[in-house]
């Protein structure tokens, strides 16, 4: 169990750093230079997607070992769609369970 919510952990920030950057490069690149807009979408958001699935499906696995409810979960699965929103999932549900 501790290593799969460590796993949730690191992927949790992870998942929301790949999310900023992926913001990032849409709103300060892309005006000034779509090619290098260009360049870095794919692969930016290749890791994000990849991310954003791993998160989903380790929340889906922690929060059946941890028997969050339903409340719970729901909270922790729409943080993945909020900018920011991971960081305080990491800091308010994951931080105090390990």
């Amino acid at each position: 169990m501790f290593t799969l919510l460590r796993s949730f952990k690191a992927v949790a920030i992870l998942e929301g750093i790949s999310y900023l950057v992926l913001f990032a490069n849409m709103l300060f690149i892309k005006p000034f230079n779509p090619e290098v807009y260009q360049t870095l979408l794919y692969p930016i958001g290749m890791s994000h997607g990849l991310l954003f699935i791993a998160y989903v499906l380790l929340a889906l696995l922690v929060g059946s070992k941890l028997k969050w409810s339903f409340k719970t979960l729901g909270i922790v699965l729409l943080a993945s769609l909020l900018p920011f929103a991971t960081f305080f999932i990491e800091k308010r549900y994951l931080s105090t369970t390990a």
